[in-house]
């Protein structure tokens, strides 16, 4: 793989091929320096805003994704190959070119309308992050749960920015029917490697002050453990769940490290121009969860790993949890509160 320099703000450094077409463009040169790429912001006009999975190990059965590509330019964002659908890299191009469903909340409002909608949980989201920085100044995830709060259906977000603390008003009213929970995703404490693992994410105490402000408004609230890095941040493990703890986290989850496609070359690249001295222990263990592989796409596997290490990491997690007074499960959310406002349908509550 070519000497990339690091971007300044960015995860990736180059535009890895997309598996999907024949040819490839590259730069002459991969120095960036001077000439940092700037963000493009995309307008679609989308179909449909509920995704369906019927996948068995995922803990959700719809989810809404109000942006495709995320600013925030985690390198090991299991979502990059997504934006290989769309023709584009899963390298710089997930990061700056962000796809934006101005019409997401008009499209909800449309589908919970329906007379045939069945009350579920939605996720939000359950590929890019919903309060990814383009939120602030376009509100589409706070529109969009603005039309939860009128129909009272049940969300669970999954975010790891602070700026989630700007909807406390609606979420802590939909919490009162049983019908919010918030994760927090913490992937270190440490400021530095944040830094270079998350760029444009929020740093790791504006998290906690997430998890404290939250809480403290009656909104369930966790934190997610993920991804965990063997070798970079396992070690950490125990001080992220105390740290949420003392925060107001009340659960937790973790995901190891997931490499599908080009991900795996992406974080290649970036161990190597970060902690090349960390490469190869780093690597070695991915490949010792992973049935010798960087990625397993197997049901459940891919999400805890198999193997004497996976069990290790999965074993100093749920210990860790106990000694944290922390949950391993998620707080149930109800459905029975939904209130339909299809003129057909008289409302179960008032």
């Amino acid at each position: 793989m070519p000497d990339y320099k690091s971007i300044k703000g960015r995860g990736a450094s180059q535009n890895p091929p997309n598996r999907f077409e024949a040819q490839h463009r590259m730069r002459h040169s991969p120095d960036w320096e001077g000439s940092y790429p700037g963000t493009e912001f995309i307008q679609e006009r989308a179909r449909t805003i509920v995704a369906y999975n019927d996948s068995p190990d995922i803990g959700f059965e719809a989810s809404i994704n109000v942006y495709r590509g995320c600013e925030q330019g985690c390198i090991y964002c299991y979502a990059r190959p997504t934006h290989e659908y769309l023709g584009y890299s899963a390298g710089l191009d997930f990061e700056t070119k962000i796809i934006v469903k101005e019409n997401a909340p008009a499209l909800l409002r449309q589908t919970l309308s329906d007379a045939k909608w069945q009350p579920k949980v939605l996720a939000m989201s359950g590929v890019t992050d919903p309060y990814q920085p383009v939120e602030k100044r376009l509100g589409l995830t706070r529109r969009c749960l603005e039309v939860l709060l009128d129909f009272r259906n049940p969300v669970a977000i999954v975010t790891k920015n602070s700026g989630v603390m700007r909807d406390i008003d609606l979420l802590s009213q939909l919490a009162r029917f049983h019908s919010a929970a918030v994760f927090i995703s913490m992937t270190t404490l440490d400021p530095q490697l944040h830094q270079k693992l998350e760029p444009r994410a929020s740093r790791p105490e504006k998290r906690l002050e997430a998890l404290q402000f939250l809480n403290a408004s009656g909104i369930p609230t966790g934190v997610m453990v993920a991804p965990v890095i063997p070798g970079l941040n396992d070690q950490e493990i125990p001080h992220i769940l105390n740290a949420a703890s003392a925060a107001g986290a009340v659960f937790a989850g973790m995901v190891p490290l997931r490499l599908p496609y080009a991900v795996s070359s992406l974080f290649e690249d970036w161990l190597e121009r970060h902690f090349p001295d960390r490469k190869s222990k780093v690597l070695n263990h991915v490949r010792a969860m992973r049935g010798g592989k960087l990625n397993d796409a197997g049901f459940f596997s891919r999400m805890k790993g198999f193997g004497a290490y996976a069990k290790q990491v999965r074993a100093l997690f749920s210990l860790s949890c106990r000694k944290a007074g922390i949950s391993e499960e998620m707080p149930f959310l109800s459905t029975k509160y939904f209130k339909s406002q299809h003129p057909l349908q008289l409302p179960l509550f008032y």
